[in-house]
């Protein structure tokens, strides 16, 4: 398929989406997260065992189009943060690893989005905002993804002053996994992401499904989540597989994608 908005690449195993509207600061328009839901709902269906979000031009993603907002009705703008919160919980719908490699600024909806990959690496240069705090609208839905990642404090710290952070301190405070020299950035996302695609597809996607089931939970919920989930994932055909070739010390044989496709 062809997209207006964004590149796709595959190398092996491994696919890329890359934000492609650098003129507009790869801004979250209507049609560009519409987009990329889209694409990656096709990923999902693909043997592809891991995906790298990254973006061209100066600015990694200023976050929502002001244009889709101004003079709209309710309505239009239910809609627009309607759509976007489907493009973020489609990211962690993906039984694949998303990893984001940022590059530059990620400032609004763009922050969020690096917040809802399930892991990200940034150029030491590169910096992230919610700055609706000190304008006229307040980034409440990013603030949903970013304190799920770095807490109330530092969170609130981020939404009410709309001061951008450094890169190091997003790796500190937990938003990023790591910062690295900017020349260092591509080789680190596919280190980083070559590492979190090992092993068993199918395992990694119902471990990536359940984590995002019980992380909000209170304890006890968890655990009994978790043990039902993992109890049952034991007896699946990749655990079995896992189980013989360590007591028979030999390397693992597994199935590539889930038995019913990678888009489950």
């Amino acid at each position: 398929m062809n997209y207006q908005h964004l590149l796709l690449c595959t190398d092996g195993p491994i696919t890329t989406v890359t934000l492609n509207r650098p003129n507009k600061r790869n801004a979250l328009a209507l049609d560009v997260m519409r987009e990329l839901t889209l694409a990656l709902r096709a990923i999902a269906r693909t043997e592809a065992r891991g995906v790298i979000l990254a973006a061209n031009g100066p600015v990694f993603s200023a976050g929502h189009n002001f244009a889709d907002m101004a003079d709209a009705t309710l309505e239009q703008t239910r809609e627009l943060f309607l759509v976007c919160t489907e493009m973020m919980n489609t990211i962690q719908s993906l039984p694949q690893p998303v990893v984001a490699r940022v590059h530059a600024l990620a400032t609004a909806g763009g922050c969020q989005l690096v917040a809802s990959c399930d892991l990200a690496v940034a150029a030491d240069s590169a910096s992230f905002a919610i700055p609706g705090g000190k304008a006229g609208l307040f980034c409440h839905t990013p603030l949903v993804a970013i304190a799920r990642n770095i807490g109330r404090k530092r969170a609130l710290e981020m939404a009410l002053t709309g001061d951008a952070i450094d890169a190091a301190t997003a790796a500190d405070w937990g938003l990023i996994n790591k910062a690295v020299p900017a020349d260092q950035l591509e080789a680190s996302t596919l280190d980083l992401v070559q590492r979190a695609t090992r092993g068993s597809a199918l395992s990694k996607a119902l471990g990536k499904q359940g984590f995002y089931q019980q992380v909000d939970l209170p304890q006890d919920q968890a655990y009994d989540y978790a043990v039902e989930r993992m109890a049952a994932a034991a007896l699946t055909p990749d655990a079995q597989e896992g189980i013989a070739a360590f007591l028979e010390k030999r390397v693992a044989n597994y199935v590539q994608v889930p038995e019913d496709g990678p888009g489950r």
